[in-house]
């Protein structure tokens, strides 16, 4: 793991890092001595690891909980090019523009990411855990959209992740059988008039969590808008909850 030089404000040092072919950044408290637990955020599509969204939540759990944040940019996103992935995305817009359902074409697209960045997120998290000021503290892990779509098999996959804040997803693909496997809390968000991800199959998806403890949180809205403040307030309360009674 290679980092550049770190910057610092409001309290929050900022690392921008480099862990083979995965360019990340990790936010600490400036001054951050021992372990402490740490959230693994992922972005949404057409996103990057500094989007502000992602930003402003790693903001949020490291001044209000004292936390360790990390974000990596998925396969051609961000920092990150793959002619591969260009390939894949042209392909998957001329199946939808003559007509295949786009639901399944994204299913596709994300499990054969998942494919890639399940094994990369593992090996960030080995990498980060082994810093002083981050150490092997619980994990939790926040993605909507495409944020969901591959964490839900990396949150199956990883028996370090306790808790998990997901949402704007469905039931597509593989996804309802990798759900089952997930037993840690959750927080599903849903966006009640998504246009993108049907409600029937984000509630499809919510159901097939295998986890004793799930809670809905639906909105009103589209795919793309806002999600209320308040439910970054629910999130924190959350992470705190599930990750602290464990440190």
């Amino acid at each position: 793991m290679r980092f550049n030089s770190p910057t610092s404000s409001d309290g929050v040092r900022e690392q921008i890092f480099q862990l083979g072919d995965v360019p990340g950044v990790l936010w600490t408290p400036q001054d951050a001595i021992g372990p402490r637990p740490l959230i693994l955020l992922g972005h949404g599509g057409g996103q990057h690891k500094k989007a502000p969204g992602v930003v402003f939540r790693a903001h949020r759990f490291v001044t209000e909980l004292g936390f360790a944040a990390v974000a990596v940019d998925v396969p051609n996103h961000g920092d990150r090019t793959d002619e591969q992935y260009d390939r894949v995305v042209d392909e998957n817009r001329a199946r939808v523009a003559a007509g295949e359902d786009p639901s399944s074409v994204i299913a596709g697209f994300q499990e054969l990411a998942a494919r890639q960045t399940v094994p990369e997120w593992r090996a960030v998290l080995d990498a980060v855990q082994e810093l002083d000021h981050v150490g092997t503290g619980p994990v939790g892990y926040w993605g909507v959209s495409l944020g969901c779509g591959l964490g839900v098999p990396f949150v199956a996959a990883e028996p370090r992740v306790t808790a998990a804040v997901l949402g704007l997803g469905g039931a597509f693909g593989a996804a309802a059988d990798l759900a089952r496997r997930i037993t840690v809390p959750v927080e599903f968000l849903v966006q009640w008039d998504d246009e993108r991800v049907p409600r029937d199959r984000s509630l499809a998806l919510f159901d097939a969590l295998g986890s004793a403890e799930k809670t809905l949180h639906a909105n009103p809205g589209k795919h793309a808008d806002r999600l209320p403040l308040h439910e970054l307030d629910s999130t924190t309360r959350f992470f705190a909850r599930h990750l602290t009674q464990q440190g």
